[in-house]
């Protein structure tokens, strides 16, 4: 069964302690899987790099806006809730030594016992970079040392790493992730190093299309099948999951193509061909820009999409 998560309100004007407990305690209570956190430390008031996940292709969020840490997010909500998944979409691994964030990853699934899901990324805005004084161009090369490190600090109990990076010599790392044999880490990014870090990495791709068609989705992800391969890696173990955008209409419209809006009987729809290719988990943004609207959304498409997506299973 495919599993629905919604986007938490960590950043703009709904942001606040209020707000991220009752949308997280409300999601769980409406039947969605998981709640979802965007990554961000530091907004620019000048960005030039260009925004892959919106329409517009600039940043959605003011830099005068609020925008709270995602880790500590979590781990507020670990205590607030009792079943719900939560997850970070994505976090940005160049922007953190990996013995601390994997510490704190840690210390949320266990006392989350085990809802912690672990999206990774590269980045993508050059500015917040320059900001933490963190390689643009060799976030890449970065993100796959800290991977590999992750194997060894999750698996061992002497951990001794040599690389271009990090070193470390015989470290203990304890405890341990609660989820055995780790926290499931799903590597977001669309593009070809990004599948072929998950091939190589994850427990699962989880990119961030604005737009695409179950199609696409499902050819890009045969690329990470074979990245998995190419890794010696059995291909079954890297799964497909995804973000969605979303805008539901109160009146059905045109067919939908490559972008998800329309009613809410056409985005059901649609959502069950991306079962159909194999997704296994979507996160879904809501866009609409006015939190209570947001939520009046949310709780439709619970009400409305998810018993009936759900109870759907793939021919």
């Amino acid at each position: 069964m495919t599993k629905f998560g919604v986007f938490l309100p960590v950043s703009g004007r709904a942001a606040s302690r209020k707000t991220l407990m009752q949308a997280a305690q409300q999601a769980e209570a409406l039947g969605y899987d998981s709640v979802w956190a965007a990554d961000r430390l530091v907004i620019p008031w000048k960005i030039v790099t260009t925004y892959p996940y919106s329409k517009e292709a600039t940043f959605i969020v003011p830099p005068d806006r609020p925008f709270f840490d995602t880790l500590t997010c979590l781990a507020f909500l670990a205590g607030c809730t009792e079943n719900i998944q939560l997850g970070m979409s994505v976090m940005v691994l160049p922007y953190r030594h990996p013995l601390h964030w994997s510490r704190i990853a840690t210390t949320i699934d266990q006392l989350s016992t085990g809802r912690l899901i672990l999206g990774v990324g590269v980045g993508w805005m050059e500015e917040e970079f320059a900001a933490m004084n963190a390689p643009f161009k060799e976030r890449g090369k970065v993100s796959d040392e800290q991977l590999t490190l992750l194997k060894q600090l999750w698996a061992e109990e002497h951990i001794t790493f040599h690389g271009k990076y990090y070193n470390v010599d015989d470290i203990a790392f304890s405890p341990k992730p609660y989820q055995k044999p780790r926290i499931p880490i799903w590597v977001g990014g669309e593009g070809k190093p990004a599948q072929r870090r998950a091939g190589q990495f994850g427990d699962a791709w989880f990119p961030y299309f604005v737009k695409i068609t179950p199609k696409e989705l499902a050819a890009r992800y045969d690329n990470v099948r074979a990245d998995a391969k190419n890794a010696g890696r059995n291909t079954d173990e890297v799964e497909l999951a995804c973000c969605l955008p979303v805008e539901l209409t109160p009146t059905g419209g045109s067919q939908i193509t490559d972008y998800l809006k329309g009613s809410i009987e056409q985005v059901t729809e649609r959502l069950k061909q991306f079962i159909d290719v194999g997704v296994i988990h979507i996160g879904l943004q809501f866009m609409i820009p006015h939190y209570p609207e947001r939520q009046e959304q949310i709780d439709r498409f619970a009400r409305e999409a998810l018993p009936e997506l759900k109870a759907y299973s793939k021919p």
